[in-house]
């Protein structure tokens, strides 16, 4: 028979002998210390923690008690939860109802949510209750994504597709309220970087040679509209308009919009149209939960790198940077600049007014011009002689 986790039953163990009971595990270790954990099912989920060493001071008592307040605190989150809702919700559950209750409803930003998720907060998270979570966890999780070489404005893109989660868990009636605010990494305003003609000529070179058909379609499109990511993998066919030359974005970032497209584009798009099937839905089709593809890191890196560029400084949000700076430096006004970009605001588009200095040192010897000529313009006479 098992002998019960007792006072003097630990005393007893030998250096290599353990014993469980009631969720208690006590180790005697090699040096003669004696280790605590607790492994119980709360709700539906397990935890598993290491109380701490005879050394520390901690006792059998101490892990027993630490066991009465998950309990206690279980049955006090269950008294809070939502009309109708008996067992507290994990993460992993919340979270795939949520991505199905958006697609169902056509949210936006689709792919860049399914990939947050799946890559990132689900393995964090895990079945953690949803309503455990709280802005402790949130820092472990920052602090695990820097370590893995994210940067902070990643970082606080994920945390965007979290906090959406947790409003619409509130409205859907899973949570009483948010328990948490979030730890706002602090994002370096840097030069941001963009191509030069020639580097644009070597990239689509590289993406036309490309094993990936769509590489090419997407980063010519990129450059020729200043599209994000997601607004051009999910073209669908019926809104390209090649007689208007627009494209329309049903779920732009900053809502619905016509984007214009240039006669060299609309002219590759016609050929691209003419080879599809014609009960094709969508521009970028692919065998996913959405019906089209959704990611294309790893052949943008490949095609970036064989433009002799460098993968960690030219992204995919590259193009858009490209794009509306060469808008900017040709002397399109900014306004112009905003309705082809789709920025909400002209502040947000006035950035890439500052990022090279060509066009404003030629926009300063035009000034320059100016007032010499009146400097040497002859002048009038204030007596009329």
């Amino acid at each position: 028979m098992k002998p019960h986790l007792t006072r003097l039953e630990l005393r007893r163990l030998q250096p290599g002998q353990q014993l469980t009971s009631g969720g208690i595990h006590f180790e005697r270790l090699a040096n003669g210390d004696g280790r605590f954990t607790v492994n119980i099912m709360v709700d539906r989920v397990r935890i598993h923690r290491v109380v701490g060493l005879e050394s520390e001071g901690v006792t059998l008592t101490q892990a027993e008690c630490l066991i009465e307040r998950l309990r206690t605190e279980a049955r006090a989150s269950r008294l809070s939860l939502p009309k109708g809702r008996k067992v507290a919700l994990g993460f992993s559950m919340a979270a795939d109802d949520y991505l199905k209750r958006l697609e169902a409803s056509q949210g936006r930003n689709m792919g860049k949510k399914r990939l947050h998720i799946a890559r990132h907060l689900k393995p964090f998270f895990a079945d953690k209750s949803l309503s455990k979570i709280e802005k402790f966890d949130l820092q472990r999780y920052a602090k695990q994504r820097r370590e893995n070489d994210a940067v902070p404005g990643t970082i606080n893109r994920e945390f965007a597709t979290l906090l959406h989660l947790y409003k619409r868990a509130v409205e859907w009636g899973w949570l009483v309220k948010v328990p948490f605010e979030i730890p706002r990494q602090k994002e370096e305003n840097r030069r941001m970087v963009y191509l030069t003609s020639e580097q644009i000529s070597a990239l689509l070179s590289a993406a036309k040679a490309d094993r990936r058909w769509e590489i090419y379609p997407f980063t010519l499109i990129a450059l020729h509209t200043a599209m994000r990511l997601n607004e051009i993998l999910s073209i669908r066919r019926a809104d390209i308009d090649l007689t208007r030359r627009i494209i329309h974005i049903p779920q732009a970032k900053a809502g619905a919009r016509d984007q214009p497209i240039t006669v060299e584009l609309a002219d590759y798009l016609r050929g691209v149209l003419a080879m599809d099937a014609a009960d094709q839905t969508w521009l970028f089709p692919a065998n996913s939960a959405s019906g089209h593809t959704v990611e294309i890191v790893q052949a943008f890196q490949r095609v970036v790198t064989a433009a002799g560029l460098n993968p960690r400084e030219v992204t995919r949000h590259t193009l858009r940077h490209t794009a509306i700076t060469h808008l900017v430096q040709s002397g399109v006004d900014l306004p112009t600049v905003q309705r082809i970009s789709g920025h909400k605001t002209l502040a947000m588009v006035a950035r890439y007014s500052h990022q090279n200095g060509e066009h404003i040192q030629a926009a300063m010897e035009q000034l320059q011009n100016r007032i010499t000529q009146e400097l040497h313009r002859p002048q009038k006479s204030l007596t009329g002689t």
